[in-house]
């Protein structure tokens, strides 16, 4: 391909990268893959994100160090990779081409970071074997690069790894927080791997890197200047600095002195020579000499030294740069040569720190100006004779040329710096008066003094104070959006129907709502109402003295007795009625035969019935074996057959041991010496028949007891399960921990629970609700539900379970959503999402409601690790003061988060023994607003952990792949995903667990690797303590067995065994596979005996038929369908899910509608539809158990949690025996990653915002109950995850309150007191859309919508020429600059000037000042003010009065993400300094009006007309908006609607 055809070809490239491959999206990088995730970062992108002309060379390292150190602080693992042929790309910059030598080598020598620099570039067949070994995650790479050519291979190289089913992430546009870091992603596709290997990349990437640029200087001045001398000026251990400095001035010198004195060069050569090179060499002499002076100063000043030099804005002059630029490819070379000198060890501490240009420029112009001016300054004694080494040294390494002496620095006049641009940098104007506005209130003293004590506060009289917004203060009557009275968000909410409605279609819409409830509510659990009578003494915990029984009661029981007995009468005439036929299926065809005889089983209630059918299916089971293997002969046998033996034998024991006589079992003991199991047939009974051991033989299973139950049986063990019932609980008997949940609630504790899904951790919850409806009508509980479907989900429970009579009015349960609402103040349990919940809770006049609440129930509490709305979850749980449930199945750190709640619940009891004190401080005190008061019950501050770590079922992974066009099933064992440095660092992540057939494929494998393993005979499965022996092996057995192979494994490497465990956890795998493939095949072998008939039935078997269905019919009546359908018949979609349906399919996500959610959930909850497709919208409670669960596809949000949660669904209790969980087209390493990461640690979110703390204030001052609502806000102040053990965090949040304070003051919503004022009401509703919410305001205020809705004449608006002027186009399409809510000036330096320190290297930075040198007091005696900038930025010219013009430098520097402040900045900045375009789309809408030719001028943001038309659904709220501003313009509140609407929405949501 010739050059022409490349540049084509990479036009062509580039449209299609936009237009098609490259859809970022903005997510958290790290996700909670902190454990096993690992990626990489190209060393060259990350060179690219800070190379900036003006940045100086130790500011550059400081910026990449930041940036890495972030990542590391957040447990993330990852390699950096420097291509070599990139390298050539940097020629015609040799300063950047310097910088990317010295950091490569910096982080090989100075970090632990993982450098690779031994792959030539991205095509590469190293690189390709080391993605595919170690299958990184993500690769960090730039988009933008320094050339068109180096922009256009960095997109090659994208390409090229999403091609190779790696994700990328873009360095630009990375923020961070105190948690995470978020940043623009890709995720690869199969339409990656389709476009790269049509595109010949290879080919044009090789063409552009063979595109080489090389300098015009060689190696060969450095080769003769190398010799053994230089080692013996500098041995061992050398500062890198001074030998830099030296070998690059003397190469340099003497290249620049042989081509000056070359004669023989051709006069063209001259020519170029002279034009460029316009130094003499005497010149050149000193500029090199001021180089050496600059490195002894390096040497001896530190950083807070160097931090107070003089800004020189002045730039080198034309002579000068083209003898810098050799300079800087001579430093590139010497660099690059003394890192191949393996054997010299030199000290490379300070590899960051080689050069300063700022202070060269300074001893420059000193040289130049101030000194030939007279003014002759001492250097210092030591930094003279340093000074004087340094050149001679360069002088004996140049030999041949004659350079000079040391002194004087300077012996030519030539000016170096321009003289045309001001010289010193001046400062902007004065730093205004540094100090905060006075607020005095006691909340903000209580929380924040100890802060406060610290910074300087303004007098009363300062101008700052003086120009404050004078507002009235803020007292609203009537609501802002409806004119009734004043409420809150609540009313606001969608009402349906409740139990106060009067009207008969109200009342026909409520029975018909709760007829539906109760349907959805019998799908979930069938149909267990229960009807709740209030108790007036409800007992705290069961008793256990039996009283006296009552002659009614006697009466009862013999009637029950008499019941039961005819029941059991009934069974037994079924019995004889059915096991003929029964006996006879299971002969014919064994599979349906005992299936039948489970169905029968599960039906029966007798234990005589039960045990009869046992012994009959037994026998029966029996003779099918033995028929069996006479028929097999020494074929492969089906022990299938051998398992229900065993089962049968298994219930046998363990549930009728008592109805066992001693004819019972010897036949136990013969069926077992059938099996083979002599030793267990000689210890169930040792009076046994003799036989003809011969004849038995045949039939045995020729493997010992143990390995048969654990290798076949495993999901038919038996758990270990509680008889003894109890009373609390009817329709099963509880474990101890779900005894253990029943005993918090009884004793009104709380707990955090920790459970696997479907293990029945809910079911407290149940129990919590039903003793609070007991209780009282009175009382509330609260179920807090992550999603509005399982708010749902959890009221159809409610209903089908709980049945009250209650007083007109009242109901059991109610709902609150943010799309509707209804009963929400008349219910007794009240099923809400957290945004709703706290919605209630901080409204000043709902407390009363408030102290209704008897418990909270949070469910799936591990979302206050999330990253959208978390920090609600932390408010609820730091506001209540009843008890709570908080419920998960995947918390990692559940001792920590107890630890917080139960410091949380130690603050309200202190504050709530202090409300008591002090009764006065409530307002409400003596009100009743209901006649009934609420029964007072014992109160409790602890808070317990339940932890209940194993599942009912097992899980068994499967791998799902295309092998030569076939379809290949693999199973997976979990060990295998494991490795030995993995096993080293974090153990065997504790919710690994392996099915008993797991265990024994690892002890196989463990043995074959070890022959001569020390426990192997110990672990062997016949001779393991807790299987030798033994009939019935339990499930706990079989735990005791894994938990003593994962030590052992664990035990192997302490050993030093670690070859052996690699071998082991690769080939276990192995193992299983054929394993698995050999029982596919033996069960094939069942039915079908010849391969020829085998494929001809895979055929007929694989043909559809048009009208095949997965549907199960006979599920569900066609009365109930058809209700079920009916509900949906308005929706869009109904006809395409109701045919899917019909067919056995649904699927699920958000986007549906939650009437098809519905309707899909009933369905497959009720085995009507079979398979569901779904997204991430299941991985939240939702209650639809399955047998299998696939995983396709690989994405950002399959992470660690969702994999859990979406998995923990696979395995029905009481309707599979194992789960199965399958993963295809998904990575292999992604798998292994998914399976060995820990489920993320809950660490809390930025608790605070700017409206939220105007929420605080306008609680606190006016709250009915002044005293319980200042203890709610102090506790969501005090009382942070974030910050809990975090004294810096404490510290971050307490200064982002006070600025928060400060911006609220400056703005006019707070007065100094804390008071509300103004436009609180209205910022405070809309607190959900914030900084939008600030922004509207400001816009009502400065009249914007005023002039939008001037009269239109001739088509256009007034005052849109306004709009169009220069700078009024912001980012985020906010127009008018002048709009924008400024935060106070003076608190820019006082928040950066108390942290500034703590982001201070202090490595090698800090040791003794110089004062020893006037020289030195000289340059460094600058005045600017730089008390709250890094000494690093320093080096760069920052000061102080650039912190003004920093965006959001206050915010940056505490570690507070942006996003929490609501400014807008129109001046934005890319690392590099380069400044970024902003958007015009609200401008452009603004002056046209027309969506079409908005998207017709911006095709690739196409997308924009969706989310228009999606945020178009807040239409109603933004009517109300105006509605509620009107009072404040001239124009009629419908002028104003109907005119500002169109102009205001479109500029709000684009």
């Amino acid at each position: 391909m010739n050059e022409e055809e490349c540049w084509q070809l990479m036009t062509d490239f580039r449209i299609m990268l936009i237009l098609f491959l490259f859809s970022f999206r903005y997510v958290s990088l790290l996700n909670d893959f902190v454990e096993s995730e690992f990626f990489v970062i190209d060393g060259d992108s990350l060179l690219l994100k800070y190379l900036c002309k003006k940045r100086q060379y130790l500011p550059f390292f400081y910026l990449v160090e930041c940036f890495l150190l972030d990542f590391t602080q957040k447990g993330a693992k990852y390699v950096i990779v420097f291509f070599k042929d990139v390298e050539q790309m940097y020629f015609s910059y040799p300063i950047f081409l310097f910088h990317r030598t010295a950091l490569i080598q910096h982080l090989k020598c100075n970090t632990d970071i993982v450098i690779h620099t031994e792959f030539s570039n991205c095509f590469s067949p190293e690189w390709q074997i080391f993605l595919k070994e170690s299958y990184p995650y993500f690769v960090i790479t730039s988009d933008i690069g320094l050339t068109a050519l180096q922009e256009d291979y960095l997109h090659i190289f994208i390409a090229h790894t999403l091609s190779k089913k790696i994700n990328v992430v873009l360095t630009s546009g990375q923020e961070s927080d105190a948690l995470r870091i978020y940043g623009y992603y890709v995720q690869n596709a199969y339409k990656h791997r389709s476009f790269f290997q049509q595109v010949n990349c290879n080919t044009s990437s090789l063409w552009i890197l063979n595109r080489k640029n090389v300098p015009f200087i060689s190696l060969a001045e450095l080769k003769t200047t190398k010799s053994k001398s230089l080692r013996h000026l500098w041995p061992e251990g050398s500062d890198i600095r001074c030998i830099v400095c030296v070998l690059t001035c003397t190469v340099g010198l003497k290249m620049y002195s042989n081509m000056l004195k070359n004669a023989k060069v051709s006069e063209e050569t001259k020519k170029q020579l002279t034009k460029n090179f316009t130094l003499t060499l005497e010149e050149a002499t000193d500029l090199c000499r001021m180089q050496c002076l600059t490195v002894v100063f390096l040497l001896h000043l530190p950083l807070s030294q160097r931090a107070r030099i003089r800004i020189i804005n002045s730039c080198w002059t034309k002579q000068v740069l083209p003898f810098i630029i050799m300079q800087q490819h001579c430093a590139y070379f010497v660099l690059k040569q003394l890192n191949d000198e393996s054997d010299w060890q030199l000290d490379l501490t300070h590899l960051p720190d080689l050069r300063d240009n700022s202070l060269l420029k300074n001893l420059s112009h000193y040289y130049e100006i101030e000194y030939c001016s007279g003014l002759n300054l001492e250097l210092g004694k030591k930094m003279k004779s340093e000074y004087q080494y340094l050149w001679n040294t360069v002088t004996k390494l140049a030999a041949s040329c004659d350079f000079g002496d040391a002194f004087p620095v300077r012996t030519t006049l030539q000016l170096f710096l321009e003289q045309k641009q001001m010289l010193f940098k001046e400062p902007k104007e004065e730093i205004p008066s540094i100090g905060l506005i006075p607020v005095k209130s006691d909340l903000v003293e209580d929380y924040a003094g100890a802060v406060l004590t610290d910074l300087p506060i303004l007098s009363s009289n300062d101008p700052a104070v003086t120009s404050l917004n004078k507002q009235t203060e803020f007292d609203e009557l009537r609501h802002w959006h409806s004119g009734k009275p004043l409420s809150d968000d609540y009313d606001r909410t969608k009402c349906s129907n409740d139990a106060k409605s009067k009207g008969p279609k109200e009342r026909r819409g409520i029975q018909k709502l709760q007829s539906y409830y109760r349907l959805y509510g019998t799908s979930l659990e069938g149909n267990i109402s229960k009807t709740i009578v209030t108790q007036v003494d409800v007992p705290l915990v069961p008793t256990s003295t039996k009283a006296a029984k009552s002659k009614a009661e006697i009466i009862a029981e013999e009637n029950q007795k008499r019941l039961e007995a005819k029941e059991e009468k009934k069974e037994q005439e079924q019995w004889s009625a059915l096991s003929v036929s029964i006996e006879r299926e299971i002969k014919e065809n064994f599979t349906c035969g005992i299936n039948r005889l489970e169905n029968f089983l599960k039906t029966c209630q007798s234990n005589s019935v039960k045990f009869t059918a046992e012994m009959a299916g037994l026998n029966v089971c029996l003779e099918v074996w033995k028929e069996h293997c006479r028929n097999q002969g020494k074929n492969a046998r089906d022990l299938s057959i051998a398992v229900q033996v065993m089962r049968r034998i298994h219930i046998l024991l363990e549930k009728h041991q008592e109805l066992l006589k001693k004819s019972h079992v010897q036949k136990l003991s013969r069926c077992l010496k059938y099996l083979g199991f002599e030793n267990l047939a000689c210890s169930l009974s040792r009076q046994i028949i003799e036989s003809d051991n011969e004849k038995i033989a045949k039939y045995t299973t020729e493997m010992g007891a143990a390995r048969f139950q654990l290798q076949y049986m495993g999901c038919y063990l038996f758990r270990e399960e509680r008889k003894d019932p109890d009373p609390r609980v009817q329709h099963f008997i509880p474990d101890t921990w779900q005894r253990e949940l029943l005993d918090v609630v009884d004793s009104n504790e709380s707990a955090v629970i920790v459970a696997p899904t479907s293990s029945g951790k809910t079911y407290a919850s149940y129990y919590c609700m039903e003793k609070v409806l007991k209780e009282s009508n009175e009382g509330v509980v609260v179920y807090v539900s992550p999603t509005k479907a399982l708010v749902n989900q959890v009221m159809g429970t409610i209903y089908n379970r709980f049945t009250k009579t209650l007083p007109h009015g009242l109901v059991v349960g109610g709902t609150f959503t943010r799309d509707y609402r209804h009963d929400t103040f008349n219910c007794q349990i009240l099923v809400t999402v957290p945004q709703c919940l706290e919605i209630l809770l901080l409204s000043p006049h709902r407390q009363d409601w408030v102290k209704r609440i008897r418990y909270v129930i949070f469910d799936e509490v591990h979302c206050l690790g999330g990253e959208i709305g978390a920090e609600v979850w932390e408010h609820l749980l730091v506001m209540i003061r009843c008890p709570f449930l908080a419920l998960s199945a995947t918390i990692s750190n559940p001792e920590h988060l107890t630890e917080w709640l139960q410091s949380v619940k130690r603050y309200w009891q202190l504050a709530e023994s202090t409300i008591e004190e002090n009764p006065g401080s409530s307002t409400t005190a003596k009100k009743c607003t209901r006649k009934q008061k609420l029964q007072k019950t014992k109160k409790s501050y602890s808070v317990r952990l339940v932890l209940h770590g194993e599942r009912y079922n097992d899980l068994e992974k499967y791998v799902c792949s295309l092998k030569d066009n076939d379809f290949v099933i693999d199973h997976y064992h979990p060990c295998a995903a494991l490795t030995v440095s993995h096993i080293e660092k974090y153990g065997i992540p504790s919710d690994i667990a392996f099915s008993p057939r797991e265990s024994i494929h690892l002890y196989d494998m463990m043995a074959k690797v070890w022959e001569e393993w020390p426990r192997l005979q110990e672990l062997d499965p016949e001779e393991f303590t807790s299987f030798k022996n033994k009939i019935v092996i339990t499930k706990a057995d079989a735990k005791n067995y894994e938990q003593e192979l994962k030590k052992e494994l664990i035990n192997w490497i302490i050993l030093g065994q670690r070859e052996k465990v690699t071998k082991n956890v690769r080939s276990v795998n192995k193992i299983l596979i054929q394993y698995n493939f050999e029982i596919l095949i033996y069960e094939m072998i069942l039915h079908w005996n010849e391969k020829q008939h085998l494929k001809k039935r895979l055929e007929k078997l694989t043909k559809v038929p048009p009208d095949s269905t997965y549907a199960n019919s006979k599920a569900v009546d066609k009365e109930t369908l058809m209700e079920i359908f009916h509900r949906i018949r308005f929706q869009r979609k109904s006809f395409q899910l109701r045919m899917l349906a019909q067919k056995g399919i649904g699927y699920h996500h958000a986007s549906m509608a939650y009437k098809e959610r519905q309707v899909v959930e009933m369905l497959f909850r009720m085995g009507y539809i079979r398979v569901v497709t779904a997204t991430g919208s299941l991985a939240l409670g939702i209650n639809m158990p399955c047998k299998s669960v696939v995983f396709s596809e690989d994405s950002v949000f399959l992470d660690a949690l969702n994999y859990r949660q979406m998995s923990g669904r696979a395995g029905r209790r009481g309707q599979d025996m194992i789960g199965s969980v399958f993963f295809y087209d998904i990575p292999l390493p992604k798998v292994e990653k998914l399976i060995k990461s820990n489920v993320p640690q809950l660490k809390g979110q930025f608790p605070l915002s700017i409206s939220l703390v105007l929420r605080l204030m306008l609680l606190a001052a006016k709250a009915d109950d002044q005293a319980d609502a200042r203890a709610k806000v102090l506790s969501v102040l005090k009382h942070s995850l974030l910050s809990f053990k975090e004294p810096r965090n404490t510290e971050m949040l307490k200064i982002y309150f006070i600025f928060s304070l400060q911006f609220l003051v400056k703005e006019g919503y707070l007065d100094q007191e804390g008071n509300p004022m103004g436009f609180t009401g209205l910022v405070t509703h809309l607190h959900y859309h914030e900084p939008s919410n600030f922004v509207i305001v400001s816009f009502l205020v400065k009249g914007l919508f005023h002039k939008l809705c001037q009269p239109v004449e001739n088509g256009e608006v007034e005052g849109s020429q306004s709009v169009e002027e220069p700078g009024s186009t912001i980012a985020h399409s906010l127009p008018e600059p002048a709009m924008e809510p400024q935060i106070p000036e003076s608190h820019h330096s006082f928040a950066v000037s108390k942290f500034c320190e703590t982001h201070r290297q202090s490595v090698y930075f800090t040791h003794k000042e110089c004062d020893n040198s006037e020289l030195t007091s000289h340059l460094m005696n600058s005045t600017k003010s730089i008390a709250s900038v890094s000494p690093f930025t320093c080096l760069s010219g920052t000061v102080d009065q650039d912190l003004f013009d920093a965006e959001n430098a206050v915010l940056r520097t505490i570690g507070v993400n942006v996003k929490n402040a609501p400014l807008c900045w129109l001046e934005k900045y890319d690392n590099q300094g380069r400044r970024m375009p902003l958007n015009a789309y609200a401008l452009d809408f603004f002056k046209h009006g027309s969506l079409i030719a908005l998207t017709t001028d911006n095709w690739y943001f196409l997308v924009i007309a969706f989310k228009v038309w999606f945020t178009s659904l807040n239409l109603s709220l933004l009517v109300k908006l105006c509605k509620a501003s009107c009072p404040i313009y001239s124009l009629p509140c419908s002028q104003l609607l109907i005119q500002s609407l169109p102009y205001c929405h479109a500029a709000s949501q684009i």
